[in-house]
């Protein structure tokens, strides 16, 4: 099935019952190794770079550091790590903003092991993969030519505190430190990211990541250190 020599994968998955699940399903195969398990960005970075896996399986929910921000800090000191998303999130902002942060699958957790198979295989063999049901969506947001020009539309109705608001979001703050953070109320942090959701018609803090992202409102640099989050 795979090459003699036992492939070394990390798990990133903030959810237990669903990490231990998919831990176990991959043990099931000789060839595959889990070298390391992470429940939060910042542990996943530091697990990446110290283990040097063959193969990251990530989640893009994560907590202090969602999964399109540990693909690019990885990246900026391992370009050759290679990361399959594992994520309920398949919409194809999702998508492009993976493989712009250089993911080299795109699974969905519903995906069956025969998908996931095919998956490594793939990208052990240096090609890209995108399951069908996640292909699909990805093709209809290309064709779909006015796309773009409504995000650079929708994004200019933007406030200033609301476009500040956006940004600490995708950088991975909570509501609660966005309010310390710009000297409002927790109450008008919510009633901004509501009006982000609305506006930008998306329904969840990783969409609105990865809007922020693609609209080169955030990136690695933006950042703070990981040894600050940590402590």
């Amino acid at each position: 099935m795979f090459n003699s020599k036992k492939t070394r994968i990390v798990l990133v998955e903030d959810h237990e019952m669903v990490r231990q699940g998919f831990k176990a399903l991959l043990s099931s195969v000789p060839e595959l190794e889990i070298i390391g398990e992470a429940d939060n960005g910042i542990q996943a970075v530091k697990s990446i770079l110290e283990l040097k896996p063959d193969l990251v399986f990530l989640d893009l929910s994560l907590p202090k550091r969602n999964g399109i921000c540990v693909i690019e800090e990885v990246k900026k000191f391992n370009p050759l790590t290679k990361f399959i998303i594992l994520t309920a999130h398949n919409t194809d902002e999702h998508v492009h903003a993976c493989f712009g942060a250089g993911a080299s699958g795109f699974v969905s957790k519903s995906a069956c092991f025969n998908e996931i198979e095919m998956a490594i295989k793939s990208i052990l063999k240096g090609k890209t993969f995108i399951s069908p049901e996640v292909a699909s969506k990805v093709i209809d947001g290309y064709l779909d030519g006015k796309k773009q020009e409504c995000n650079t539309t929708r994004l200019s109705t933007l406030t200033k505190r609301e476009k500040e608001v956006l940004v600490l979001i995708a950088e991975g703050h909570k509501s609660r430190d966005i309010a310390e953070a710009l000297f409002i109320s927790l109450k008008t942090v919510e009633r901004h990211r509501a009006n982000l959701m609305k506006k930008l018609d998306l329904h969840n803090s990783a969409a609105l990541t990865s809007y922020a992202i693609q609209n080169k409102l955030i990136s690695p640099e933006n950042l703070t250190p990981l040894v600050d989050e940590e402590n």
